[in-house]
């Protein structure tokens, strides 16, 4: 019986970093999608014009 418990853990084991790939892949679809990178790289833009005290 000990034998079938460890083939039952070492299989979630092995589906559990696809499932996160998987979810992570795609959350950044749909972010992707949203045109998130271009907002990022505008905040990105618009903090360093105001470090640098042009902004």
């Amino acid at each position: 019986m000990k034998k079938q418990n460890d083939k039952a853990t070492k299989q979630k084991i092995k589906i559990a970093p696809f499932v996160a790939i998987f979810i992570f892949l795609v959350l950044g679809a749909i972010g992707i999608s949203l045109g998130e990178p271009a907002r990022v790289l505008q905040q990105a833009t618009q903090i360093c014009l105001e470090c640098i005290g042009i902004g």
